[in-house]
């Protein structure tokens, strides 16, 4: 997992640091210049760009370490008189005792054109919370349009470091130095593609910082036995498929399979059970009798327009059709369920407003999953699993565009009910597959594919 940390989390961070553990706030500025120093290749002339806050403080030092170092420096501030502030005012003094002068210039867009190096950008860091605008927003106008390599101190100034979202015009970097620990808006787009490469750069915190959000990683599987048999890894019964909808309950069934369900079974409408059977040799396919048989491990409802939920108390993914308005807050507060809903399952479950940024979905999602025994994946881009008794949000990177295709949810299901049959809890299955989902979308074009395509490309990508 990489921890996204909020403004505030990153403060509580260094304010533990330096009123806890009595580290200077200064040496914490000093260890950020020197990290983001080394990211900027040598003997390059440099123009660096100072703000009034901290964030000023660090370009100031950067540029006082490089000028020792021997290298061209200039430094600009888009304000005719800077008010430094705290530790960057000390920066200011020190840069200036060196014969350092802080510039200015009336026609930024002209000046740089005249420009050769790297720009560093120092103006605004973590307490960015609304657009730029007066001269700032100027200066970085201009900069964006001369598409200088640009390195970002902390984050690149015009993001709010806590957002997904981009609040108005923002550096466009080349690479960005953060500082301590990835902040929301390096790991999450759109405010992400405004990072370019990024780079931590260690800083000397005493404990490691504490994030309310977190980034997929690469799940790591456990090996099989070798005397290992099929039902050693579970019984996935799927509810699914109905007249004009059987292909539903046929990508569920192969979602299970390909993850490694040892036995997969569709209980479907009698008029489609014989073309359902006819896709998926390797599942048992009966009739819906009204009943879960024995020695299911885990129930899957809801794909190819089945919106009855059975009476039943294991493990459960409620999926699709069986998504109903209003319900939301029932299966949330049931321990050991899954619910899949994309953003408009999701508003009508909770008779919320269908959330359309990346951060009214954040929001939405701690708001009706915090500290409930169900979990949530609330997918789409950037899919977020939420609840299972935790209150972290869990992001995955993986996927694109070109899933945005009926059939890809379908699959998803069947996959959380797969690993969540080979005893993976609940929460852990759902991030799982929503990873692996996403991952076999990578290996294939952004338009054109199908779901059947990524069941094809499951059992290599969890063999690597």
């Amino acid at each position: 997992m990489i921890p996204l940390l909020t403004a505030d989390e990153m403060r509580a961070a260094e304010r533990q640091a330096i009123e806890g553990w009595g580290i200077p706030s200064l040496v914490l500025q000093e260890h950020a210049a020197l990290g983001a120093l080394a990211l900027l290749p040598p003997g390059e002339p440099l123009q660096v760009l100072a703000g009034p806050g901290n964030n000023g403080g660090d370009a100031l030092a950067l540029a006082r370490l490089a000028r020792l170092q021997g290298r061209e420096v200039t430094v600009w501030s888009p304000f005719a008189q800077p008010e430094w502030r705290a530790d960057a005012a000390l920066q200011a003094r020190l840069w200036k005792g060196l014969g350092g002068e802080i510039e200015g210039a009336p026609d930024p867009a002209a000046l740089m054109r005249t420009w050769r190096g790297w720009v560093v950008d120092g103006l605004f860091g973590l307490g960015t919370t609304r657009p730029l605008d007066g001269p700032a927003l100027t200066w970085v106008r201009a900069l964006n349009a001369t598409g200088l390599a640009a390195l970002a101190l902390d984050l690149p100034s015009g993001l709010d470091p806590s957002a997904a979202e981009i609040p108005g015009e923002a550096v466009h970097a080349t690479r960005t130095a953060c500082f301590g620990a990835h902040k929301v808006c390096h790991g999450l787009l759109p405010a992400r593609a405004c990072c370019g490469e990024i780079t931590v750069i260690p800083i000397p915190l005493d404990s490691v910082p504490k994030a309310g959000m977190q980034v997929l990683e690469r799940p790591f599987l456990q090996p099989r036995d070798w005397n290992a048999h099929k039902g050693t890894f579970g019984h996935v019964v799927i509810r699914a498929g109905s007249l004009g909808m059987s292909g539903a309950a046929v990508l569920a069934a192969l979602g299970a399979l390909r993850v490694g369900a040892g036995l997969v079974t569709v209980l479907t409408e009698p008029e489609v059970r014989a073309e359902i059977a006819a896709q998926v040799p390797e599942a048992m396919v009966g009739s819906w009798q009204g009943s879960v048989p024995q020695g299911t491990d885990v129930l899957l409802v809801g794909p190819g327009g089945i919106s009855q939920v059975p009476d039943w108390d294991g493990p459960l993914i409620v999926d699709a059709s069986a998504l109903k308005a209003g319900e939301g807050n029932r299966w949330m507060e049931r321990p050991g369920t899954v619910i899949t809903p994309h953003p408009g399952e999701f508003a009508r479950l909770f008779n919320l407003p269908r959330p359309l940024l990346m951060d009214e979905r954040l929001a939405q999602a701690r708001q009706v999953a915090t500290g409930r025994p169900g979990v949530l994946i609330l997918k789409g881009a950037q899919s977020i699993i939420a609840g299972g008794a935790q209150d972290e949000l869990w992001i995955n990177p993986t996927g694109h565009p070109g899933m945005a295709t009926g059939g890809c949810g379908d699959l998803l299901a069947g996959m959380v009910a797969g690993f969540r049959a080979q005893g993976l809890p609940m929460r852990e299955a759902a991030a799982t597959a929503t990873w692996f989902h996403g991952a076999a979308a990578d290996l294939l074009p952004g338009v054109g594919l199908l779901p059947r395509d990524l069941a094809g490309l499951l059992p290599g990508l969890l063999r690597a």
